[in-house]
């Protein structure tokens, strides 16, 4: 894979431990401090992997926004699933969002800060979406921003920051995250590993990797807050801190020093993973959700895997999932979509027969061809929109299900929001818990299609090998 990668036994063996006692006690004191309505724009619907008794709303209108600040929770998520647009479309809902969040506040009177939680893999519309979120809220109100987090460590997806390298675990070994496939993104490529020079480098040099400000894993496992908080109260125009962590204890350590500087006046905004999230949010630790929790009524209905993602370990997974006797498989050809009336029948055709099945008590998976749709060099731009095509085609078979399944799982970021927003119509779920570290199931809202179904979020590049195969299992098992 590369020269650079190393031993995840090796690693950790040299980073030092610390008494994390003190470190969850004062975390509680400096949240109940802290006063801010903390809002998550969720740029694919994996960001809750870490949460649960979190409201998630599906848009961004005025008056869901207003809704999320009513509640008693001091964090709600927004869907906006802005991983599937294009930079103009991104650049158009950022600024909504912006608005509405500052009307909202002001009628609640509430302060607020945003995470901008993008693909943990460094993926994403970035620096442009945390751009337009500033402009727009330093625009509309007496905000103004001092510094942007930049803090991508997420234990559940193997996700570490160390020495400011972000890597991915891939089982016993760390690649450096510029050499991996998620590196080689067709929309959203990148080079760097270094976390200061892929700011850089996706700034277009706007923001220089020297100038930023370093949070190390050695004054974090030293504790010393002060030291933390006193580099967070010298950061000025919008400049990027880059947070190292490989633990919660970590990041819990961070966001002490980063309430009490910003309850000293200084404002952040956040680029974040689902880490970050669940510390500021307060969010407890919970078991894995068991089978009674989540199949709350008995069916005689099968269930629904519909896997769209094409990466490596979702193809793995799949492999996997084919080794179960409890599934049958539809294969989507979406590559059709280069012909209308095909595609059209094609569709017709997988909605038929999974209609039938689940009617049956079967269960079954439907999969879009696992080739990907390459039209060649400088065509990124249409193959977003034909993949978009594709997402609505794919969506458009929950949407068009005439029985209820007994449950529902996506597989992959874009696929799950689409089928969760425009499939079930939901508007605002509450996500339930983990099903598996960092897979999420939502229970959908009485607006949506199939109210109170359980709904599982399986991202495209989380989970063991066997977790799906595992997952539809102890669903399916009656």
């Amino acid at each position: 894979m590369s020269t650079n990668k190393r031993l995840v036994e090796e690693v950790f063996s040299k980073i030092p431990a610390f008494d994390t006692t003190i470190v969850n006690e004062t975390i509680q004191n400096e949240l109940s401090n802290f006063n801010k309505k903390i809002i998550v724009l969720d740029d694919d619907p994996t960001g809750v992997q870490t949460v649960h008794g979190i409201s998630v709303y599906t848009d961004w209108s005025l008056d869901s926004i207003e809704k999320g600040f009513q509640e008693e929770n001091s964090m709600f998520f927004i869907l906006t699933n802005s991983r599937g647009f294009t930079a103009a479309e991104t650049t158009k809902a950022h600024q909504e969002i912006a608005a509405n969040i500052v009307e909202a506040a002001k009628k609640s009177n509430r302060e607020f800060t945003i995470i901008s939680r993008g693909d943990s893999t460094l993926r994403g519309h970035y620096p442009l979406e945390t751009q337009v979120l500033k402009e727009t809220v330093e625009a509309n109100s007496d905000m103004k921003f001092d510094g942007e987090i930049i803090l991508p460590f997420f234990k559940e997806g193997g996700r570490f920051t160390i020495d400011n390298i972000h890597y991915v675990q891939y089982d016993t070994e760390l690649v450096p995250a510029g050499e991996t496939e998620f590196a080689k993104d067709r929309t959203f490529g990148y080079t760097k590993s270094h976390l200061g020079e892929w700011a850089e480098e996706k700034s277009n040099g706007e923001y220089k990797a020297e100038h930023m400000t370093y949070i190390s894993l050695d004054s974090l496992r030293a504790v010393d807050i002060e030291t933390i908080e006193q580099q967070l109260l010298k950061v000025e125009d919008f400049n990027k801190v880059i947070v190292n962590a490989v633990d919660y204890s970590d990041v819990k350590v961070f966001t002490i020093a980063l309430i009490r500087a910003m309850n000293k006046g200084k404002n952040f905004l956040f680029r974040s993973a689902a880490a970050l999230t669940k510390v500021i949010g307060g969010v407890s630790d919970k078991a894995l959700l068991s089978r009674d929790e989540i199949m709350s009524e008995s069916t005689n209905h099968g269930g629904l895997v519909i896997i769209g993602s094409h990466v490596k370990k979702t193809t793995e997974q799949f492999e996997e999932l084919k080794k179960s006797n409890d599934i049958e498989f539809i294969e989507f050809d979406v590559h059709l979509v280069l012909e209308p009336e095909k595609f059209e029948k094609e569709l017709d055709r997988v909605v038929e027969e999974t209609n039938k099945l689940i009617l049956n008590g079967t269960n079954v998976a439907v999969y879009t061809r696992r080739e990907r749709l390459d039209l060649g060099e400088g065509k990124q731009e249409e193959e977003l929109k034909l993949s978009v095509k594709i997402s609505d085609a794919v969506t458009s078979i929950v949407k068009r299900l005439e029985v209820r399944p007994s449950y529902i799982i996506a597989k992959g970021g874009i696929t799950s929001s689409d089928i969760g927003t425009n499939g079930l119509e939901v508007k605002r779920a509450t996500v339930a818990g983990q099903i598996r570290p960092g897979i999420p199931v939502w229970t959908t809202d009485n607006e949506s299609k199939f109210p109170g179904i359980s709904y599982v979020i399986f991202p495209g590049n989380v989970g063991t090998k066997t977790d799906l195969r595992e997952v539809v299992e102890m669903l399916s098992n009656k």
